[in-house]
């Protein structure tokens, strides 16, 4: 039986983490797996929930971890090489960035395996100054020589990751779009939507609208933000927004929300409390916050393939986005979903406002989302194109 070695950036909750453990417990029996990677930042949700209701279990990597350093990525790479070396793998596979420095550098030095490497985003815009994002495009391209395959999740970024950047050549890289079981998300929802509405007092005339993800610069929570300023300005519709998540930016985006005479909580309301924004950090049941919302939105600077949006679809919500990576991918224009072709606060606002004026509309787009999804982003199609391609590449 060929052994798989799956390598990923951090047990954090995010589409990785699905995919790495959906892949390693579905590839079963055909594949051995071995899983490893590094633990989730603090300001981020762990997705040990998912291992443990798959079965399994990963081998944690303390010292990988999201920001360079060059001590604890050094005990990265010697610790995953002696992995390497006593697990002797037939396929190392790495997912994201960082596992996929340290995971194929270990893996050239072992040389005996074939190397794949998924880029579920990438940090060639938006994150980092010219200089920097110039030496991540050059190590990238050098992993990539000595890659058998890359895959990109969306034509798009195999696009950007061919044409635009030149990470390497078309002929190397496949498109293997994500996968998750979405059952949850079309089952009960007139259920959880009572009671999520219910546990935050929404009244039946109000439109809730949701922002999942990090809060993270990247994410520019900032214009949606900006943007439902501006809407509340405009609309007499009652609206209530909800933003979901944690990271480094919580504590600027209160702050800001507050400086823009928008006013919030980040606990549970008792019945005698309201506000226009909540803040909820990390809520494990996104079906369910999915349920009791009217609208998905994104605000992104730069994005892979947007698990929220793909969830918001399952879940028969329309979407709003911005136009950036693979969002195109995912969403049928006008039909599932409006997408914003630039970052301004008065191109989001027009396209929101429609959809929260428009109840027909947030309707007849949210019927087609689970249509749009249920089988391009299930699982098992994922296990299928991963066993097609790790045959080739064996082969």
């Amino acid at each position: 039986m060929p052994k798989i070695l799956r390598i990923i950036n951090r047990f954090n909750l995010g589409g990785p983490t699905f995919n790495a453990a959906l892949l390693t417990r579905y590839l079963s029996p055909d594949y051995d797996t071995l899983l490893i990677g590094g633990k989730e930042q603090e300001s981020e949700e762990s997705s040990q929930f998912i291992l443990d209701d798959l079965g399994i279990k990963p081998q944690l990597i303390a010292e990988m971890q999201r920001d360079i350093g060059i001590k604890n990525d050094r005990a990265a790479y010697l610790k995953v090489k002696q992995i390497i070396k006593e697990y002797k793998p037939d396929i190392i596979h790495t997912h994201a960035s960082k596992a996929g420095a340290i995971g194929r550098s270990a893996g050239i030095a072992y040389g005996k395996a074939k190397m794949v490497h998924t880029f579920h985003g990438h940090v060639f815009h938006s994150y980092f100054g010219k200089f920097k994002t110039n030496v991540y495009k050059n190590i990238e391209r050098a992993l990539a020589l000595k890659s058998d395959r890359i895959i990109a999740i969306s034509e798009i970024q195999k696009l950007e990751l061919s044409e635009k950047y030149r990470i390497c050549t078309a002929d190397k890289i496949a498109v293997i779009p994500l996968g998750f079981d979405l059952s949850k998300f079309n089952e009960d929802n007139e259920n959880k939507r009572l009671n999520f509405r219910k546990k935050y007092h929404i009244a039946d005339d109000e439109v809730a609208i949701g922002i999942i993800g990090r809060l993270v610069p990247i994410k520019n929570h900032k214009l949606f933000l900006d943007s439902i300023k501006h809407i509340s300005d405009k609309t007499n519709q009652k609206i209530r927004v909800f933003i979901v998540g944690d990271g480094s930016e919580s504590a600027s985006l209160k702050k800001y929300t507050k400086e823009i005479g928008l006013n919030f909580l980040d606990e549970l309301p008792s019945h005698n409390q309201t506000a226009l924004i909540h803040f909820t950090s990390w809520i494990k049941d996104i079906d369910h916050v999915n349920a009791g919302m009217d609208i998905i939105a994104l605000s992104s600077l730069n994005e892979g393939t947007p698990v929220s949006l793909i969830e918001a679809q399952a879940s028969g919500k329309p979407v709003i986005s911005t136009k950036v990576g693979g969002v195109s991918n995912i969403i049928r224009p006008n039909e599932t979903g409006l997408l914003v072709n630039d970052n301004s606060v008065k191109s989001f606002s027009e396209q929101l406002i429609k959809l929260i004026e428009d109840q027909e509309l947030r309707t007849k787009m949210g019927k087609l989302g689970w249509e749009n999804v249920r089988e391009k982003y299930h699982y098992t199609r994922l296990v299928n194109d991963m066993k097609s391609l790790y045959a080739e590449i064996l082969n």
